[in-house]
């Protein structure tokens, strides 16, 4: 079958993967209200790390740890351990809907790090797109309002950080394996936070260990399905649904945590969405 030719199968995957990525968040949200967040942090990404062994080392081999660029790897790895300890830190603070629309950013940092970086040009478009995602966030934690604190520095600066990975992500696209990529990312982020553990060590309950590794399935799962989806739909048509995610979020906000967005809130995520399909179809017609 050619490639691209369901893209109705890749939208339900974009979303399947939201949901998923989504309810980890929330997961990760009720987990470090109660224990340390390295711990949370830790045993989540040691749980990829163990169900990506299972899961594609019989295929791969040693070839699953092999890469072409270390260095890369290992930048990448710590970006999205920013993003996690950062993401994860900002939901106690955060509600999970703002939090998550704030970070979604990304692609938007993703232009501002390939200019200064990479030197590329860009249309007048994308940078109107880059400043009405700002504008998002201004109006999710606009002056004044209970949500302008120093801790909404933290999904922003998570936003930061996630637009780091995806942009060493399209780099190390062209020589290693999504998986390798993947598998290491996560290599970085259980040894990186393991050597900080004995410092803020918390016995958890069983069933709580249960649920840290539950991140980490959720985690690859999501990946997984974001990754499929893409090879049933294009990019661009999968775009404007990958910011479902938001939606999904702010409803697992109303529905576990009691928490309805304001007014203002919701006009934020809006704009945020708007910038972020603005851009990509911007990106479409260049």
């Amino acid at each position: 079958m050619p490639e691209h030719s369901r893209p109705g199968l890749g939208i339900a995957l974009i979303l399947a993967a939201g949901l998923l990525l989504s309810s980890q968040d929330a997961l990760a949200k009720t987990l470090t209200a109660s224990y340390p967040l390295l711990l949370v942090v830790c045993l989540r990404y040691l749980a990829q790390n163990l169900l990506m062994l299972v899961v594609f080392a019989p295929r791969m081999g040693l070839d699953l740890v092999r890469t072409r660029r270390p260095l890369l790897q290992l930048a990448r790895g710590l970006s999205l351990v920013g993003v996690t300890l950062l993401f994860y830190c900002g939901l106690r603070y955060i509600p999970l809907g703002e939090a998550t629309a704030v970070i979604f950013l990304a692609p938007l940092v993703v232009v501002v790090l390939s200019v200064l970086w990479l030197k590329e040009a860009v249309s007048r478009g994308v940078w109107l797109a880059v400043g009405g995602g700002l504008l998002g966030v201004l109006l999710i934690v606009r002056p004044g309002g209970e949500l302008f604190t120093p801790a909404s520095l933290l999904p922003l600066a998570a936003a930061f950080c996630f637009g780091l990975y995806q942009l060493l992500t399209r780099r190390l696209s062209a020589t290693d394996a999504p998986a390798t990529s993947n598998f290491l990312t996560a290599l970085v982020g259980t040894l990186g936070t393991g050597l900080l553990l004995p410092w803020t060590w918390q016995t958890p309950a069983p069933m709580d260990v249960l649920l840290m590794a539950a991140l980490g399935g959720l985690a690859m799962t999501g990946h997984m399905l974001l990754t499929h989806a893409y090879r049933f739909a294009s990019a661009a048509s999968l775009a404007p649904f990958t910011y479902g995610q938001i939606l999904i979020a702010a409803l697992i906000g109303i529905l576990v945590f009691d928490h309805l967005p304001d007014a203002w809130a919701v006009l934020g995520m809006a704009v945020i969405i708007l910038s972020g399909a603005a851009l990509a179809w911007s990106q479409r017609r260049s």
